[in-house]
């Protein structure tokens, strides 16, 4: 990863990412506001977008809805807002981690290279066949979902957990298993960010969101995937 767009309306903490994360190594473009962020986020091509929720213009979970349209660029959210609500909000909206103010430049780098490796490092194609629950069926190879023969577009973080599952047919994951396996060391204690990603699966994939057949969770334990 070599580009990284930073988000916040305060000019000297965005200068201060900017010269730190220059001295890094990176490349990094920097924004206000919502509306130059989206701008950097279309036109520059950024590795991955660091984002404060608090902007002036245009609400921080909006601006990550709205490059989620187009865009599965690693996103790591900033805020002052410690509630889990906003975290939810957040992640729920696509957001795929996210580190609170005040924090240590080395946290937030530890972050990057993690979002790094999950953006950047292809997985070897499985060449098992394609698993069909009934409702929709995952086509391991070639990383493809589909309900009832249409496609369904995933992020890389719910691509990357439910493949986790299906290749693990009717298997208890721990909730730590997960977490080091997708996110990486450091995250063990960051279980609301399964609970969010496992409701998205299962508005994508589950006839009946409320009951789900095949996206099971183990309460207090970790997922399963039933076919």
């Amino acid at each position: 990863m070599r580009t990284v767009l930073i988000v916040d309306d305060e000019p000297q903490l965005l200068r201060a990412l900017q010269v730190n994360l220059q001295a890094e190594g990176y490349q990094v473009l920097t924004a206000l506001d919502g509306a130059t962020a989206l701008k950097h986020a279309e036109g520059g091509h950024p590795d991955a977008i660091v984002l404060d929720l608090g902007l002036p213009d245009i609400n921080g979970v909006d601006v990550i809805t709205r490059i989620r349209r187009t865009s599965s660029t690693p996103i790591i959210v900033l805020s002052a807002r410690h509630g889990s609500v906003d975290k939810v909000r957040a992640l729920d909206a696509g957001a795929d981690d996210y580190v609170t103010k005040p924090f240590g430049l080395d946290e937030l780098l530890a972050r990057l290279r993690v979002a790094g490796r999950r953006s950047t490092t292809p997985e070897a194609p499985d060449p098992g066949p394609a698993v069909d629950a009934g409702e929709f069926e995952v086509d391991l190879a070639n990383r493809k979902v589909t309900r009832d023969g249409a496609p369904v577009r995933l992020t890389p973080r719910e691509w990357a957990i439910l493949q986790l599952l299906v290749k693990n047919p009717g298997r208890l994951i721990t909730q730590q298993q997960m977490l080091a396996t997708i996110w990486g060391p450091g995250y063990d204690n960051e279980t609301h960010y399964l609970r969010v990603y496992m409701g998205q699966l299962r508005r994508k994939l589950e006839a009946d969101p409320a009951r789900p057949r095949h996206l099971l969770t183990e309460a207090g334990m970790g997922y399963r995937f039933e076919p």
